[in-house]
């Protein structure tokens, strides 16, 4: 590790993983960051293992050797589920996935051991949340929710926190926020008559996507009162804080006052991932270099 600190490396399919990547600037406010963005390749999820692993064992040596991370987060729950054993043997540095850290963040939530997840539907398909829970002893119902992502990258979310929005529902929540509140509670309805016909008694609702924090007021206004929901992407953050101390203390303590340092990367569709970007990362991008990782 350099005495400046370690450069950190996070790598998505596309831009949501930038909900990862925000949740690590505020642990790690002085660090260095290297966000890579697949956009030429996505989506993952109507690829094959095989395809998967290739494409993020290549993002992952683009950003240890070409950026000089030294340790690597994973945001993105379909390479996770699919790609972490080939992304490890790839790199020489530590790597991080999502899905385990959300998986942990549950088990100490749970005071039940039963536990829902929504998710896309490649990483439903992959059964990585409900294994992933299963070895914590906890039990998992999983539902896909493909209308997320795009109402999400359409913008038709809320701001406001989940108590704001449940008070004044009626007078602040636009056309737009509305159809997507209706979607949610659609999706989770079902999810818990799911869970009801197999007997679950579920307390925790685990966010298995990177676009889902932006839906976050809307979810928590929209699961039964008391259900606890896990954030993978706050989750994966703090796995990969307490990673990163275990293996050389707290490397900013003597750099207070540097200033955050993020370089972002993406393959393709660059001024989508400006425009775009600064709404999961909750601020500007920057300016984001075109890379080509190949075919």
């Amino acid at each position: 590790m350099s005495s400046a600190g370690p450069t950190i490396g996070v790598f998505d399919s596309g831009f949501g993983g930038l909900t990862v990547l925000r949740a690590l600037i505020r642990r790690l406010p002085h660090a260095r960051f290297a966000f890579l963005g697949d956009t030429a390749r996505l989506p993952y999820g109507s690829k094959s293992r095989r395809t998967i692993s290739r494409y993020a064992a290549e993002s992952a040596q683009f950003l240890v050797r070409e950026q000089a991370a030294e340790f690597l987060v994973i945001a993105c729950n379909t390479a996770s589920a699919l790609a972490l054993e080939a992304i490890q043997d790839a790199v020489p540095v530590p790597v991080l996935g999502v899905i385990e850290p959300g998986a942990a963040t549950a088990r100490a939530s749970t005071h039940s051991g039963d536990v829902l997840v929504i998710a896309t539907d490649a990483t439903v398909q992959s059964h990585a949340y409900a294994a992933a829970c299963q070895k914590l002893g906890l039990r998992a119902i999983e539902k896909a929710c493909p209308l997320l992502v795009p109402l999400v990258e359409e913008g038709w979310t809320t701001q406001v926190s989940a108590e704001k929005y449940r008070g004044a529902q009626a007078v602040t929540a636009t056309p737009q926020v509305l159809v997507t509140e209706n979607v949610l509670r659609i999706y989770i309805d079902e999810l818990l008559a799911e869970a009801a016909a197999q007997g679950h008694n579920s307390d925790t609702l685990v966010l298995g996507c990177t676009h889902y924090p932006l839906l976050r007021p809307l979810i928590e206004s929209t699961a039964p009162a008391g259900m606890k929901v896990i954030d993978s992407a706050e989750a994966a953050a703090a796995a990969a804080v307490e990673l990163i101390h275990e293996r050389g203390g707290d490397p900013f303590d003597s750099e207070p006052t540097r200033p955050t340092q993020i370089a972002c990367f993406a393959t393709d569709s660059v001024e989508k991932f400006e425009r775009l970007g600064s709404r999961f990362l909750g601020q500007p991008v920057g300016k984001v270099q075109l890379v080509d990782l190949g075919g």
